[in-house]
């Protein structure tokens, strides 16, 4: 099978360019089958004999299909989002979703009662309307390359190298911006759970063994083998079914919470409207972290029987963030409205720790993110090994090697985690810092270069009022962030409450 070198791939697009009634649906010829037959053919003259035994990427319906040059059909390069197909769709609607919607209450007390309450759809609908952008700009890309299976880091790496021609050489550029950024954002997400699963487990014995004198840094060197012995499963197969263990304990842990937060509930009076705009920043690191599922969506959509059925007013996408953000919405303001500004970065943490009801709660979150720490953990594994497996030549090599840099990533999680171990602030970092970029920043940008030049006025200023939106998110959220984990730590040594079982 011939190779496609940089200088092929940019002759075919420039080819593609100027036959502008393959893709410039102004055009009366852009419906024209027999005409985009006719130029894709023309193009296939054009190219180099070595390239014309391959199907060219091109859009249109071939008057000859060639079997054999269906199976030489060139493949574009794959990152490790086509792995997050397998398993994100299950990893981040649990544990993400999990670790997101029991930090919502802390989320609100950075807000106000009814400023977080207003401000939550809002974000929803930016978050939303961000996915449906990328899935856009993947179908017209992948109409445009006839290709499929698209995810999001190959959809920001065609759109630039398809785009306008001063921004092509940026294409690897932003492939692995993306893929650092997913690396990046799973790490957090991956640190988040350490502390959540420490924290949880430390209140339930300390009430068991009180005066153990453990503090959450030990609970965290105990979770160490545990957490080493499952981020050592490579095999996807073997670790689905932890994904449903974890979502049946994640949903039972739930209802148990919302028991909970449904009593002796105190008047909406006792709570302030509006916190702070120091504080504001902090609400909206955790409200993105919470909301952020990008990567998830163009795996979701391809798994899907009827495609057709993701996009919509009513479609799928909609539908199921409609209520996620409802789910979000209720434990928010429950979940502060009862516990006030004494409510932690879980609200696990919060609901009575001598209670054997709420011991069992938080064992059953503590175990359903322990399930789905290797889940989160594969993406940046898959994403960086493949840079170092050619560093070890022997089949066993290779297989220790990549046992010893899983090990290495865990080991990197456990330090962060333990260097902030505080639950709240950490999710409204990872969310402000990573979870921004990703699920607001990166989509106007990739839009408006997949369309351009045929972006109209109005839309070119709803990409650049979103893009702001997430650079002010990402800015204001670092900020906020840092300040209050150097404001934690300036204060850790001062006496804190202590646990009453």
């Amino acid at each position: 099978m011939a190779i496609w070198t940089q200088e092929k791939t940019f002759q075919l697009i420039s080819l593609y360019e100027e036959n502008s009634n393959l893709w410039d649906h102004k055009r009366e010829d852009y419906h024209s089958r027999e005409k985009k037959s006719q130029v894709i053919s023309d193009i296939r003259s054009a190219m180099p004999r070595s390239t014309q035994e391959n199907r060219p990427l091109l859009t249109g319906s071939d008057p000859d299909p060639d079997p054999d040059m269906e199976q030489a059909r060139p493949q574009l390069p794959q990152s490790c989002d086509d792995q997050r197909s397998e398993l994100e769709d299950e990893a981040e609607d649990s544990g993400l979703t999990a670790s997101g919607i029991l930090a919502m209450p802390d989320g609100v007390r950075n807000s106000g009662l009814y400023t977080g309450v207003a401000l939550l759809p809002i974000i929803s609908a930016i978050c939303i309307h961000c996915m449906h952008m990328l899935v856009g700009c993947a179908h017209e890309l992948k109409e445009r390359l006839g290709v499929s299976g698209l995810d999001y880091a190959d959809v920001g790496y065609n759109a630039f190298m398809t785009g306008p021609v001063p921004l092509r050489k940026l294409a690897p550029v932003a492939r692995t911006v993306l893929n650092s950024f997913l690396t990046i954002t799973q790490l957090g997400f991956c640190c988040v759970y350490v502390v959540f699963i420490a924290a949880n487990v430390k209140q339930v014995i300390d009430c068991k063994l009180p005066g153990n004198g453990i503090d959450i840094h030990g609970y965290m060197g105990i979770l160490i083998l545990p957490l080493l012995a499952i981020s050592m499963i490579r095999s996807l197969k073997v670790l689905a079914p932890f994904s449903l263990i974890s979502n049946v304990f994640l949903g039972l842990g739930l209802a148990i919470t919302f028991h909970y937060l449904l009593q002796d509930i105190p008047s909406s009076y006792d709570r302030p409207e509006f916190k702070s705009w120091k504080q504001l920043p902090l609400f909206l690191g955790t409200s993105i972290y919470a909301f952020e599922g990008i990567g998830v969506v163009l795996p979701l959509e391809r798994k899907m029987t009827n495609p057709e059925d993701f996009r919509g007013c009513n479609g799928v996408l909609n539908t199921a963030m409609i209520l996620v953000t409802c789910s979000y919405i209720a434990v928010g303001f429950f979940g502060y409205l009862k516990y006030g500004d004494a409510v932690h970065g879980s609200i696990t943490l919060n609901i009575p720790p001598s209670d054997a009801l709420a011991q069992l709660v938080k064992i059953l979150m503590a175990v359903a993110i322990y399930l789905t720490y290797s889940l989160m953990l594969y993406v940046p594994a898959e994403i960086m090994w493949p840079h170092l497996s050619p560093r070890f030549h022997s089949a066993r090599g290779k297989r220790l090697g990549e046992y010893a840099f899983r090990a290495f990533l865990v080991l990197i999680t456990f330090v962060l985690a333990a260097a902030i171990p505080n639950i709240g602030l950490f999710i409204s970092l990872v969310g402000a810092m990573s979870s921004s970029t990703l699920a607001i920043i990166f989509p106007p940008i990739i839009e408006i270069v997949t369309f351009w030049p045929r972006v109209s006025r109005l839309n070119m200023i709803k990409c650049f009022c979103i893009f702001v939106f997430g650079v002010v998110c990402f800015v204001t959220g670092t900020y906020a962030s840092v300040e209050a984990i150097i404001e934690y730590f300036e204060h850790s040594d001062d006496p804190q409450p202590g646990l009453v079982c």
